[in-house]
């Protein structure tokens, strides 16, 4: 006798599912702007190339039999590849008990990430789910001690292969509180809410009513917040930035990041940036237009970009290669380092230098943020971990200085680097400890109330300093190695890269830390 009784079983639980929820369930998630898991999946991956593992893991009543009463884990997950690069790729389905793991379906997001650590690929987590269900005591008989398997894997993965999460849905407890783990997070306006427990437990426990996007929409978890770095437009175009993002990364840290040619010829000098920087201290301009000006056309992926807007944390290219930028946006706070762009500016160094993307820093920082909310915020606290990171790098740094390069702002833009660190300037650039406008009442304040004319005293002094903080003094000093012209700035950069490449290769693999302070 043959197995054709058996395989027509398996046809059968294999059908079961593919059904997920079932129709019904299927319908009312469509009708709520959202796509089933094995959508996502099909949307997000290159054609065909989706090979499911765990597919028969579910469930069934006690008691029962047959694929008839056979209901599928709520996690889906398996190999693909995006780009024709292979990848991990799974995540919770809310069309099954509203997306939440239970036994089968933890088992496998934890044997997911587990398959891409010993494998050495990336993994994308599409997040939509509640986290732990009450049934799950029900069907297991006995309440056990929550082991956070797949966050322990989780944090081993970081830093060792790109880690992307796309929270497409509600996700409460565990998806949710995976999310913080990954390199980049991302959500969906005004369809996608992350918070670490519910409505419906928080008015049982405080008594409060609130709405699930009050609680954890992306206005609040990508705006302020900072738990989430974009806030996409739609399902379709979260998944198009998650293609995007991991182009810019190797399949794991034992790789270098990929060039792509961009078409964008290498000294290529934009006449714009000779006058890019207003001779006037206090008249704004605009820093993306002189990133745009100086990297590859087109390749400019800003991460968080409307949380800690002093800064601008940006993935681009530079002759086709991968680079990390960090720039202090003028136009807010005067590019000064507060608290959300301290946090901001740790993660991003932590995830380029885990996967080799050199960085450059456009410098134009008059310190860390003054005033009581500062202080309140642990802007020291928090901005000195910047300087504690940026001295620990192992990928190339450079500094290129604008405009203003003050105090320990100026040492966060790269100033503390242990790489192939190379700093220059614009003729624009100034430097100091202190900016001179504030600091002379504080250092001459005798002398000045000495005189018979104060204010004339107080411009005399600020006039003589101010022809000593010129760019050119610091160049004859060797404290930078070089000024160069403002259009020069793009072939200038790719040469120095050029030639720091080789340290790149000599540093492959994980980080014994990954710049965490003790």
């Amino acid at each position: 006798m043959g197995w054709q009784a058996e395989v027509e079983e398996l046809r059968q639980r294999r059908t079961k599912a593919l059904e997920l929820g079932g129709p019904e369930r299927i319908k009312r998630q469509h009708d709520t702007g959202r796509l089933t898991v094995r959508e996502r999946i099909e949307r997000l991956v290159d054609p065909g190339t989706f090979f499911e593992v765990g597919q028969l893991a579910g469930g069934r009543p006690k008691g029962t039999s047959g694929p008839e009463h056979f209901t599928p884990s709520g996690y889906v997950f398996g190999m693909a590849q995006i780009a024709g690069r292979q990848v991990f790729v799974g995540g919770e389905d809310f069309t099954v008990r509203g997306g939440s793991e239970g036994g089968a379906g933890s088992l496998k997001n934890h044997a997911m990430q587990r398959m891409a650590l010993d494998c050495r690929v990336p993994v994308v987590l599409l997040l939509d789910g509640s986290g732990a269900s009450i049934r799950s005591i029900d069907d297991m008989g006995y309440s056990g001690i929550p082991r956070g398997n797949a966050f322990a894997t989780a944090s081993q993965l970081s830093g060792r292969v790109p880690l992307v999460a796309a929270a497409l849905g509600t996700n409460a407890g565990g998806p949710a509180l995976i999310a913080p783990l990954a390199d980049i997070v991302i959500m969906v306006k005004g369809t996608s809410q992350m918070f670490s427990g519910g409505p419906p437990l928080i008015e049982r426990a405080m008594g409060i009513k609130i709405s699930k996007e009050d609680l954890g929409g992306t206005w609040l978890q990508v705006d302020i917040s900072g738990t989430a770095d974009l806030a996409a437009e739609s399902e379709e175009h979260c998944l198009e930035l998650v293609r995007r993002y991991l182009s810019y990364f190797p399949q794991n840290c034992w790789e270098l990041p990929p060039r792509t040619d961009t078409g964008d010829p290498p000294d290529r000098r934009a006449q714009w940036l000779l006058e890019a920087i207003p001779r006037n201290l206090r008249r704004p301009y605009s820093m993306p237009r002189v990133l745009e000006a100086v990297f590859d056309q087109g390749s400019l992926f800003e991460i968080r970009p409307t949380f800690g807007k002093s800064l601008i944390t940006t993935l681009a290219r530079l002759d086709g290669h991968p680079v990390g930028v960090i720039a202090n946006n003028p136009l807010h706070i005067a590019g000064a380092i507060d608290s959300a762009a301290a946090d901001k500016q740790v993660h991003f160094m932590q995830v380029c230098d885990a996967f080799h993307l050199p960085l450059i820093y456009c410098a134009d920082v008059p310190g860390f943020m003054i005033g009581q909310q500062a202080e309140r915020e642990a802007v020291l606290r928090r901005g000195m971990r910047v300087a504690y990171v940026a001295a620990n790098l192992r990928v190339p740094t450079i500094t290129l200085v604008l405009h203003k390069a003050y105090g320990m702002g100026a040492a966060a833009m790269g100033g503390t680097g242990s790489g192939a660190h190379v700093t220059l300037a614009w003729p624009s650039a100034q430097f100091g400890g202190i900016p001179i406008e504030g600091g002379v009442m504080a250092a001459f304040r005798r002398e000045i109330e000495a005189a018979p004319d104060p204010e004339r005293k107080r411009r005399e002094i600020e006039e003589r300093l101010d022809q000593m903080r010129t760019p050119w003094l610091a160049a004859e000093h060797y404290g930078v190695e070089d000024v160069i012209d403002p259009r020069d700035t793009r072939p200038v950069l790719i040469r120095y890269l050029e030639m720091a490449r080789n340290k790149s290769r000599s540093q492959l693999g994980p980080r014994a830390s990954y710049g965490i302070m003790p």
